[in-house]
């Protein structure tokens, strides 16, 4: 279990009182950070502002402390928003618990079986198709707020946004339009001359005390937030409930595990660091479902919070912890202002946040330097994505990849023949090579009479066995052999091609030599009892080998 060892305990073997200096003012730079990201996320989930805070405190907290990452930062991201606010909208708040609940417990089923290795196997096209989609999706999603719009139903899908934007765009509110342009303003321009403190947090302060000094007609936060510390609830559950929301369960798990793992690995090329996959996949469910039960949401590492917490000198799990009890005192004595907080400002910096995620230069170079199948996947993911959800983007995607990676895996595999070759045309084989730097070429091998060769290149598998089909030969041959040393792997399909050869060779009175077999093929002839089939005699360690046991045949 050492291998589930929290990255805490190892850190702080070492811990220096200079080191919990800087962990502590990261930790509180960061928490400054958190809090309107979490405040707007709460809200672009379909929450209120204080759930957001309750994941940022509870979900941040523990997975600082459990966590497999030195300076991983968790709370409430903005890849979540739209589908929590579907799962919300969907099945309730209840029905939101306890998808998060369960994808909490499958998050920890995965780290406990050390699946944490297997997320590599996600293609990146997929992961930027659907990020640069969830990134569009927020977006869309706030429109409405930045514009002041006055919607006449609740649209839940993104389609269904986009028009009820175009019928009510004739209700804007011009003076929520400046105060949102203003906020983005700031959210932009700030950076570039301050870097210590937030533009966030200067964008809410500012265009919150325009707001309210000014009286102007623009919609807040309002009484959507207080004061109150999260509190421990488990909601009625039903069989009904579990089976709607089991779907959104697995997408909420697959989500964590893929972005708290790249945040992770972002991380660690920071700080020249090594996370534990598998130990963070088990803190992110912990994480997860005592969030759920304290009234937060699903959370997973957040990319530019860690960042901020690099850059700021955190490099232990301290600063997360610190992090999450400096936002705790802030929701005690300073949430009521928050009520302040104009939605277009909110807005501004989910646009903001929708921006940093969608990865467009990323996506540009994809577009101009992959292969036209790459680009395909990676749009089909971003449109399913936008137009229906995360869940069968990701599926359809992933089917897409496998159908995509079958064919090239069967491209690559041929079955080429050698020609017959003695000794009184090895010369004239020799000044015919086009292989010059290739000792193992044909030309310096004697074939024996009556004998063919053939070479596989590429595994052999359901997708390329029919290249077997190559092979021709017929009673007049003594021997076949087949050289293997190109064949990585075999999987049961082109096992049962190999069989099939062997039994049309057995037929023609032909002997079967394998020549240099590797040792997935070998493991798996010798799992199907084919290598006693063959005869061991007739399986040689190299095509030398093979050549001398088919010139024995041949002569016997």
């Amino acid at each position: 279990m050492n291998q589930l060892r929290p990255k805490l305990f190892s850190v702080m073997k070492n811990y220096t009182k200079e080191q919990a200096i800087k962990d502590v003012v990261a930790g509180i730079i960061v928490a400054i950070i958190a809090l309107p990201l979490s405040i707007a996320l709460g809200i672009a989930s379909g929450v209120t502002p204080n759930e957001g805070i309750y994941t940022a405190i509870i979900a941040g907290f523990i997975i600082s402390f459990l966590g497999g990452s030195r300076v991983q930062i968790a709370g409430p991201t903005a890849a979540f928003a739209t589908i929590v606010a579907g799962i919300r909208a969907e099945n309730g708040m209840d029905g939101l618990i306890w998808a998060t609940i369960i994808a909490g417990i499958l998050l920890m089923i995965m780290g406990f079986c050390q699946l944490g290795s297997l997320i590599r196997f996600i293609p990146y096209t997929i992961t930027e198709g659907f990020t640069l989609g969830i990134a569009i999706t927020l977006l869309i999603g706030q429109v409405k707020d930045f514009l002041g719009l006055k919607f006449t139903t609740t649209p839940i899908e993104t389609v269904d946004k986009v028009k009820a934007i175009a019928s009510s765009i004739s209700t804007i509110n011009y003076t929520a339009l400046l105060i949102g342009i203003l906020s983005l303003a700031i959210l932009v321009i700030w950076p570039k001359f301050f870097k210590k403190i937030p533009s966030s947090l200067i964008a809410v302060v500012v265009c919150a005390a325009i707001v309210k000094i000014g009286n102007l007609n623009v919609v807040t936060i309002g009484n959507s937030v207080s004061s109150s510390l999260p509190t421990f609830h488990i909601p009625a559950v039903d069989y009904k409930t579990i089976r709607n929301i089991l779907p959104d369960a697995f997408t909420i798990a697959i989500l964590a595990a893929i972005e708290s793992l790249l945040s992770c690995v972002v991380a660690d090329g920071m700080i020249g660091s090594k996370h534990n996959s598998n130990m963070e996949l088990v803190a992110q469910g912990v994480g997860n479902t005592a969030s759920a039960l304290f009234g937060g949401i699903p959370a997973t590492g957040a990319i530019a919070r860690t960042a901020a917490n690099i850059k700021n000198g955190g490099r232990t799990p301290i600063a997360g912890m610190v992090h999450a009890v400096t936002l705790l005192i802030v929701l005690v004595v300073l949430m009521p202002y928050a009520a302040l907080i104009p939605m277009p400002t909110i807005a501004a910096i989910l646009f903001v946040v929708a921006y940093n995620m969608s990865g467009i230069k990323a996506c540009k170079h994809l577009l101009k330097s992959s292969p036209k199948s790459d680009i395909a996947v990676f749009v089909t993911t971003l449109v399913l994505t936008v137009v229906f959800d995360l869940v069968v983007a990701i599926v359809v995607g992933i089917v897409l990849a496998c159908i995509l990676f079958m064919k090239r895996m069967a491209d690559v595999t041929e079955v080429s023949s050698w020609v017959y070759v003695d000794e009184n045309h090895k010369e004239q084989a020799e000044e015919d090579d086009n292989e010059e730097n290739d000792p193992e070429y044909i030309g310096y091998k004697e074939v024996p009479k009556n004998t063919l060769v053939y070479e596989i290149t590429g595994p052999i598998f359901f997708g390329a066995s029919e290249e077997f089909t190559n092979i021709v030969f017929s009673e007049k041959h003594d021997v076949l052999i087949l050289r293997m040393r190109s064949v990585p792997a075999i999987d049961t399909t082109g096992m049962n091609a190999l069989v099939d050869l062997y039994k049309k060779c057995k037929k023609d009175h032909v002997t079967l030599v394998l020549s240099h077999v590797n040792e997935q093929p070998m493991r798996a002839m010798k799992k199907a009892g084919f290598d006693k089939t063959v005869g061991e005699d007739n399986i040689l360690v190299n095509i030398d080998a093979a050549l001398a046991r088919a010139k024995q045949i041949v002569e016997a």
